[in-house]
Parts: structure tokens; sequence; C-alpha cells
């Protein structure tokens, strides 16, 4: 993980740069969710995540690798590793099976609640309590949450359980990551993240195969790979020129590229209970980030920065 420089210390300049680069990183996000749901609707959901995952693998592999980076296989934690790949491969398989079903700005959404959850989880897991006004924050932004699901009121369709499960695995994802940070290197950490996908939906391939009949099709699946990989590196590069806590709100410009690109690809257009949720979830993380600064005593960030630090869904 990218240690985080002082503010202050950092030119303009770069922390431009850092911030155009996460801006780029969440684009990457969008298009591979964008993607997936494209994907969905000519093969199983398990070999889009699948696909996603060889890619990823097959890309990060190049880089960073036994002979590139000696030792990047070893690790102190080798449960806690397994466990991380096990929830961001859970993470990724739910989100893309509801991604079928919700739009792209729905199911994003539901995703933005992931810096609320790890606020809320990383008391009982890492000792660091939220204090009242971040539990206040918190309790705002899955209100914001209920607004877009509305269960029991005819609202999206159930396939919105499936998001809500896929960022609460997400979260602790995020906090394995955290946690992981301590003990291991960062190349290795990102080593092992696709390897329970890769693992563990390789044999599954055979039973959800179908043969694609476009070369577009074989071509997208080659991008969710891509995609997300490219997505990753941007976040490396924006991290290494500016702290978490200035490119932390540019990755709600999310939304802007999922409402475009589900126009665009999809014809949708989010309704009013999406724009409204949204907007709650949305100002309750950024006031969470707010605190953040406001209560900062020393360059150790807290838990919800962990979330800029990732992928934001996949």
């Amino acid at each position: 993980m990218v240690k985080d420089a002082a503010a202050g210390d950092m030119p303009a300049e770069r922390r431009l740069a850092g911030i155009l680069l996460m801006c780029a990183a969440v684009a990457c996000f969008a298009l591979l969710d964008t993607s997936a749901k494209w994907l969905n609707r000519s093969v199983d959901p398990l070999l889009t995540t699948w696909a996603r995952y060889v890619s990823s693998v097959v890309l990060i592999s190049m880089v960073v690798n036994p002979w590139t980076a000696p030792g990047v296989t070893r690790t102190t934690r080798p449960g806690l590793q397994a466990l991380r790949s096990l929830l961001l491969l859970l993470s990724t398989v739910l989100n893309f099976f509801a991604l079928s079903y919700l739009q792209l700005t729905q199911a994003l959404s539901i995703q933005f609640a992931a810096p609320l959850l790890i606020a809320l989880l990383a008391g009982p897991l890492m000792g660091e309590w939220a204090g009242p006004r971040r539990t206040a924050a918190v309790a705002v932004g899955f209100c914001g949450v209920l607004v877009v699901a509305r269960p029991g009121f005819g609202g999206l369709h159930p396939a919105a359980g499936l998001s809500v499960l896929g960022t609460t695995a997400y979260a602790l994802y995020a906090l394995t990551t955290r946690m992981l940070a301590a003990h291991d290197r960062s190349h290795t950490t990102l080593f092992y993240s696709g390897m329970a996908g890769f693992v563990l939906l390789t044999p599954v391939v055979p039973f959800v195969w179908t043969t694609p009949q476009s070369p577009l099709v074989w071509i997208m699946l080659g991008a969710v790979g891509a995609f997300g990989s490219l997505g990753h590196w941007f976040l490396i590069l924006a991290h290494a020129r500016a702290p978490a806590p200035i490119l932390s709100p540019f990755i709600y410009t999310e939304i802007i590229w999922m409402t475009a690109l589900g126009y665009l690809v999809f014809g949708d257009v989010p309704d009013e209970w999406t724009v409204a949720g949204a907007s709650i979830v949305i100002m309750s993380g950024l006031y969470l980030l707010y605190r953040e600064r406001a209560g900062r005593r020393g360059p150790k960030p807290r838990a919800e920065d962990v979330i800029s630090n990732q992928s934001s869904s996949s």
C-alpha cells in the first residue's frame, strides 16, 4: 500500500497529477462494470468473473512475479491473504450478478456505502471506533441506501440485496488489506489478489461455458480484466503523488461515468429515488472524509481512508 505523504509537502503539480490519475482509475472501474453488465447478456456472470480474474492475474504477473520482485510469493499471513482474495472474489461475483438486473447507477449508489461500512466495522475488527458524529454520518448514509433500494415498497429488483452483500464483502476485503499492510509487502498482497478467483472459478468454467458468437464478446472478456488492472495501476500512481484525504473525494466522480455509460450503452436514466439516495450516501461519505481530515493527528490513516486505496467495486 502506498504510504501517504503530507499534503503540505507535495507540490501542487503532483497533487493535480494524483487527482487526475484517481479520476482515470474510477473511469476504468466504471468501464469494468459496464463491460460486465454488457457481457452478462451473452455469457454467464461466472464466466465474466473468471475472465476478469484470468486477465488480471496474467497482466499483474507480467509486472509482479518472482523474477521482477524476488520473494513476492512469501507471506507471513497466508490465511489472511487467502481470506482477502476470497472476499474480493465474493464481492465481484455478487456485483456482477446484481448488474444483470440493476442499472449501473443503482448498483454504484449501493456500493458507495462501502466507506460507511468500513467506518462501522473498523471498531470491532480493528479497535478504531467511530465517534458520535461519524456514527451519525454512517446512519444517514445507510438511510440513503434504503432510499435507493426501497425494500418492501416495490423499489429495486431483489438483486439489490446481492449488491448490499457484495458491498459488505468489499468492506471486509478493504479492512483485511489494511491488516495485511502491517505484515506483507504491497506487491505480495497485489500478487495474491486475484488468486482465489482464478483457482476457484477455473474448475467451474466448463459448466458455465458459452462459446462467444461475436468477436466483440471475446474482446470484452479480455477487457474486463484489463480495465480492472489498469484502474489499480492508476490508483497506485495516484497515491504516489497525493495523500489519500485529497484523493478520496474524487472516488465519487464515478457516478458521472456510470450515469453517462448507463445511458449511452443501455439507455438507462436514473430515477429520482436513485438520485436522492446516491446524493445522501455521497454526502455522508464526504462528511466522513471531512471529519477524518479535521481530526487527523499524524500520518497514520484511519480505516475509512482504506477505501481510497481499493477499487470501487471489483
